[in-house]
């Protein structure tokens, strides 16, 4: 759901981090632990991984100790900030088969770009690589809900202008939606841009208000 995700869907980011969404259940979780202890991965900061703390929202960080492992940290959450329970992730995962792994499950695209819909600085350039990798490698006849879906996440002046200006009436369709589409229908560049930032401050302010109670849950769970 992190970065490697992110690498698997041609949006190239280094990362050591394993970032996982998990099914917050007592059973799924013995399995999950049983990996960690194969990684020989220890616990790093708090809170302890339990159901209840991953339904709670807060990510549970480990750091490997296995050898060819070490110093790789797994983070490991239930709940996405902006997104929909873990059932329903699960069931519009992509599944891949990579040479000399095996199958991966990752998040949908759309739904890795919610995930991404932080408050962090690295995180809305990599939304722009994911949307414009998608978008590149198009196919000749995509689908309407690809189209949508393009049209309601791109986050690059001139690329948004381009999918406005190919799919004219899906735009304008959606247009009272999103004020950036009516500016990038006009060719407006300057709306365009002052739209998409308008659009990431907004998100960032509402993703920095989701982790307040959290943080100060945090801040308690140290002091014990």
């Amino acid at each position: 759901m992190g970065g490697q995700a992110c690498i698997l869907y041609g949006a190239a980011e280094f990362s050591r981090d394993i970032d996982l969404a998990v099914l917050a259940d007592e059973k799924n979780l013995v399995r999950l632990q049983n990996a960690l202890d194969e990684l020989k991965a220890e616990p790093v900061f708090v809170p302890p991984l339990s159901a209840d703390v991953l339904r709670r929202g807060h990510a549970c960080h480990f750091r490997c100790g296995m050898p060819g492992t070490e110093d790789v940290r797994i983070d490991v959450m239930s709940v996405l900030h902006g997104c929909e329970s873990f059932e329903n992730l699960w069931s519009r995962r992509r599944t891949l088969s990579l040479p000399g792994v095996g199958r991966v499950h990752v998040l949908s695209l759309p739904d890795l770009v919610q995930a991404k819909k932080t408050q962090r600085d690295k995180d809305w350039p990599m939304i722009r690589r994911l949307i414009e990798a998608d978008y590149y490698r198009r196919p000749s006849r995509p689908t309407r809900e690809r189209i949508v879906f393009w049209l309601r996440e791109a986050r690059t002046t001139d690329l948004l202008i381009e999918i406005c200006r190919r799919y004219n009436r899906t735009a304008r369709r959606l247009a009272a939606a999103r004020p950036a589409l009516g500016r990038a229908l006009r060719g407006d560049r300057g709306g365009v841009e002052r739209a998409l930032q308008v659009e990431q401050d907004r998100y960032r302010a509402t993703d920095r208000e989701y982790w307040v109670p959290l943080r100060a849950e945090l801040a308690r769970w140290r002091r014990i």
